[in-house]
């Protein structure tokens, strides 16, 4: 299998190893074109350019807008028609998801200053959110649990879903985990046209507060161009995994859980780092074995030739140093005693503890969110949760006497900065 091997000791490995995370693709002036021609004809025309990009991206025939919107019956025959075993597994997947989420809510607080005034904070869920669920080529009802459940958890009152039906099509599993999941409205849109209903309104579909869910790169642009007028979870990019491993582990599993990754899509990311060179000759051999075994092979093979890597370093130590260098998005630590080195990890959405915790468990049933952060965002940001879907107020109760001593605080800091209202505000209570 074609795959760049790396080493920590050639003095090119750094040039190397940002070469490698440097190729995520980036929206082009193209794309942005496109979307922002989109989302002003949505602006200006609504339904009317709403069922027009649906009629041509999806293949459809529509001539009234109110046929966009999914029967709530359709929801539960899908959900009926699905295999028992398939309804107990989004069940169970729906419950661990709820169970995780409960322990994710933002706790109001209040507390008296030395001055007998109360300062704290209140906690509201958001009116009404916007979830964009990817159509066409796959299906993913687990997103659609990832996103709503938390939404739901949060105390949301609407959640609007969006997803393309290519040919008037939709996907039984995903209307039936909208209907396990407590999702209100469902709209057969996708695309960028969807991003800017949801965030501009048109007089079928209500505008969100907030737009969830991932989508490719129009809906991607399309998130980006909207945000300020409404919040957004993330900007998604390519999946992404990073083994370390101690060399115990069976190379088998680890050449799949590197698969698990690449077979979303030619542009994923899968990266094993180890101190064993030995290892990762074992693992190379099990990727060139197992590869043949699986559907999507030509798919992984191409990702893995783009975005893969095996790196050998010097010790486990290093190993994690390179691992909150890429920060990604999936951490397998397949290693003994993994809790004694989870102080080392940095940044990575989601860690995976030892050897039976494989990435995949993740994506649809542990229990902690899926929708993680990519391209090295898990320097800085979260995983999708409860707190996604609340805000956060400020409270400030003053007593008189507890007034003066910050009048004459924020009186002298507001002269200094030559703001004489606010001075003289302040002032006027003490």
């Amino acid at each position: 299998m074609d795959v760049l091997r790396l080493d920590t000791r050639r003095a090119d490995f750094d040039a190397q190893l940002t070469a490698l995370l440097d190729r995520a693709p980036e929206t082009n002036a193209d794309t942005v074109r496109i979307v922002d021609d989109i989302i002003a004809n949505i602006r200006a025309r609504g339904d009317a350019a709403l069922l027009e990009y649906t009629n041509r991206f999806d293949r459809r025939d529509l001539t009234d807008a109110a046929a966009l919107e999914v029967p709530r019956a359709q929801w539960q025959a899908a959900w009926e028609s699905l295999p028992a075993d398939l309804r107990s597994a989004l069940e169970a997947a729906a419950t661990r998801i709820r169970a995780y989420a409960e322990h994710q809510k933002i706790a109001p607080f209040e507390y008296a200053d030395e001055l007998g005034n109360r300062l704290g904070q209140q906690v509201t869920p958001l009116d009404r959110v916007g979830l964009y669920v990817p159509g066409g080529k796959a299906a993913y009802p687990s997103s659609v649990l990832m996103n709503a459940i938390p939404a739901r958890v949060a105390g949301v009152e609407q959640i609007i879903m969006v997803v393309p039906a290519p040919g008037g099509e939709l996907n039984p599993a995903v209307l039936g985990a909208a209907h396990l999941a407590g999702v209100d409205r469902i709209f057969t849109v996708g695309g960028a046209q969807a991003v800017a209903a949801l965030a501009y309104g048109t007089h079928t579909i209500p505008s969100v507060d907030k737009i969830v869910g991932p989508g490719n790169a129009f809906v991607a642009a399309a998130k980006r161009a909207v945000f300020g007028r409404v919040g957004i979870d993330s900007i998604a990019g390519p999946s992404e995994i990073v083994v370390v491993c101690d060399g115990h582990t069976d190379p088998d599993w680890v050449a799949m859980d590197l698969f698990s990754q690449a077979e979303h899509g030619e542009d994923s990311e899968a990266i094993l780092i180890t101190p064993d060179a030995a290892f990762i000759e074992r693992v190379a051999e099990a990727m060139e074995r197992r590869v043949t075994t699986l559907p999507r092979e030509t798919m992984i093979r191409t990702a893995i030739a783009n975005r893969g890597a095996l790196i050998l370093t010097r010790d486990l130590d290093e190993a994690l140093r390179v691992s909150n260098h890429i920060a990604p998005e999936h951490l397998e630590l397949s290693i003994d005693n993994p809790r004694a080195w989870l102080p080392k990890v940095r940044h990575a959405g989601a860690i995976f503890l030892g050897r039976h915790a494989p990435e995949a468990f993740g994506d649809y049933c542990a229990g902690p969110n899926h929708v993680l952060p990519t391209a090295r965002a898990a320097r800085f940001s979260n995983p999708l949760g409860v707190y996604e879907f609340q805000k956060r107020s400020s409270l400030i109760d003053c007593t008189p006497e507890g007034a003066k001593p910050l009048a004459a605080i924020a009186g002298c800091i507001a002269d200094a900065e030559g703001l004489q209202a606010h001075a003289q505000s302040a002032r006027d209570r003490g």
